[in-house]
């Protein structure tokens, strides 16, 4: 399935990107077909209710590679040990711009970012704040998934 977002932000990024891009979007799409889609902070960006503010991951294409964002990433389980901490409670699943994407798992990482969207929305602040706290301890060892 594809998007006027997808095609959209495809048009700006590098080709070499496009297919790691659209893998991820159908790996999405297919966890929660609900998601409303747009490019948003010049990234493709996947909302519940248009909720914009509280977005709940998204894609994007860099001179490295593919990365799927989770904004609220920090309450993830990341049982697979791919999440890279970022500011406070964002994380990002790094992708090589060659990498075959794994559609279970990424949607098992949707689904549970979906399932925590109202305990984030809750209780932003205080959920923020605790991660800004925890500052370096809170990063987990990343490992690869296993190719597949």
């Amino acid at each position: 399935m594809s998007s006027a977002a997808l095609e959209e932000y495809l048009s700006g990024v590098d080709p070499a990107a496009a297919p790691v891009v659209r893998a991820l979007d159908e790996a999405v799409r297919a966890a929660h077909p609900g998601f409303d889609v747009a490019i948003k902070y010049r990234i493709l960006t996947y909302a519940l209710d248009a909720d914009w503010r509280h977005w709940v991951c998204a894609v994007q294409a860099t001179g490295k590679g593919v990365c799927l964002r989770f904004l609220y990433g920090v309450l993830l389980a990341d049982p697979l040990g791919v999440l890279r901490a970022g500011t406070s409670v964002l994380e990002t699943w790094d992708m090589g711009l060659g990498d075959t994407v794994d559609a279970e798992a990424v949607g098992g990482y949707v689904r549970e970012a979906v399932a925590k969207y109202a305990e984030y929305r809750a209780d932003a602040p205080a959920i923020e704040a605790a991660a800004k706290a925890a500052g370096p301890s809170r990063r987990r060892p990343r490992r690869r998934p296993p190719a597949g």
